[in-house]
């Protein structure tokens, strides 16, 4: 590889991780072609662009980034592959239903909206983490509860405060 090609990588690499607010590393090492194609495949049906990296290449774009990757440069050894997606759990999901058939892809480190999570045993805590959508699904959810108790309590009361606060405590008790 030329100069000129490792100084494009890097500048396509530094974007990459500017661009991103979810960024996994991986090492997905001892897979064959077939098992790395199923990943592939899964990772883009789930969201995920999947990029085997030269870890020299990746520790320059993340310098060269404004983002502060701290102990992520550590993980840096053996093979890396870049894993990036809208949704900050989607990578983990994807690994760790990959792993019900495979003992890899293993999750090196992560950098998920500033906070940094490194090694393998933080794939739970990733899986967990909700999306935007499914905090604001939750919230909705929450909010809407209430305001169905506040209504059905207004149509079975006559009307009257006093019936409503008679509803309303007879559901909570």
């Amino acid at each position: 590889m030329t100069r000129e090609e490792k100084s494009q990588v890097i500048e396509t690499l530094t974007a990459q991780l500017s661009e991103n607010t979810n960024i996994y590393l991986a090492d997905i090492s001892g897979l064959d072609a077939g098992t790395t194609s199923n990943l592939r495949r899964a990772c883009f049906k789930a969201g995920v662009k999947l990029n085997v990296v030269k870890n020299t290449l990746l520790a320059k774009a993340m310098e060269a980034s404004e983002k502060d990757f701290g102990e992520l440069n550590n993980v840096l050894k053996g093979n890396t592959s870049l894993m990036v997606s809208e949704t900050g759990n989607a990578p983990a999901k994807v690994i760790k239903e990959f792993r019900k058939k495979s003992d890899r892809p293993l999750l090196k480190g992560a950098f998920i909206e500033e906070a940094i999570f490194v090694g393998d045993d933080k794939l739970e805590t990733l899986v967990d983490i909700k999306s935007r959508e499914e905090l604001i699904g939750e919230i909705v959810g929450l909010l809407q509860s209430p305001a169905k108790n506040v209504i059905s309590a207004l149509k079975s009361s006559g009307g009257t405060i006093a019936g409503i606060v008679k509803t309303l405590s007879e559901r909570e008790g």
